[in-house]
């Protein structure tokens, strides 16, 4: 009898086991699907007041629910501004599918200003300062170097990272897997 109970128990935690891990399973597709998970620093991203170079604010909500490349610049860094051209063409070739480009100036609202007078872009750029440099070292760029790129896909989980230079068809192979 005493040998007949254990087996009961042991059956009956190993089906509480089993409900507890098809639980789990279903909690977490749930919340990804109704985007109550995600990558937080990526949310901080999202959460925060951003503002363009001409002082008026952005609402990064818009940008929710869609594939997101945030590329971190400044206009006093040369690789930078080498690759800005690149990433204008490749936000312009996927400006009908479902991706954003934000460029996030680390530098002051005046010389973001002026640079983009003689560089324009067709993707919004906002002012990071000291702040972006902070959301940037969130998402994963540990050295704050720039430039850094980053990729969030439409449930707020970073899919990609990039310190450096980018390369436009390693960018554009990335985004087009993620559509």
């Amino acid at each position: 009898m005493s040998q007949r109970m254990n087996r009961r128990q042991w059956v009956s935690v190993a089906l509480i086991a089993i409900i507890a891990l098809l639980a789990g399973i279903g909690t977490s597709r749930w919340l990804a699907e109704n985007r109550l998970s995600g990558d937080p620093n990526a949310q901080a991203f999202f959460q925060h007041g951003w503002l363009m170079p001409d002082g008026q604010a952005l609402d990064p909500a818009i940008w929710q629910n869609r594939l997101v490349l945030v590329n971190f610049w400044a206009s006093w860094c040369p690789p930078c501004v080498a690759e800005m051209p690149a990433l204008d063409q490749l936000s312009q070739d996927l400006a009908q599918r479902q991706v954003i480009f934000i460029g996030v100036g680390i530098d002051s609202p005046s010389n973001i200003r002026e640079f983009l007078l003689k560089t324009p872009v067709s993707y919004p750029i906002v002012i990071g300062g000291m702040e972006g440099s902070q959301i940037g070292k969130s998402l994963g760029n540990t050295q704050g170097a720039l430039p850094f790129t980053v990729i969030i896909d439409s449930k707020g989980q970073i899919i990609y990272r990039k310190l450096g230079k980018i390369d436009p068809d390693e960018l554009k192979s990335v985004i087009l897997k993620a559509l």
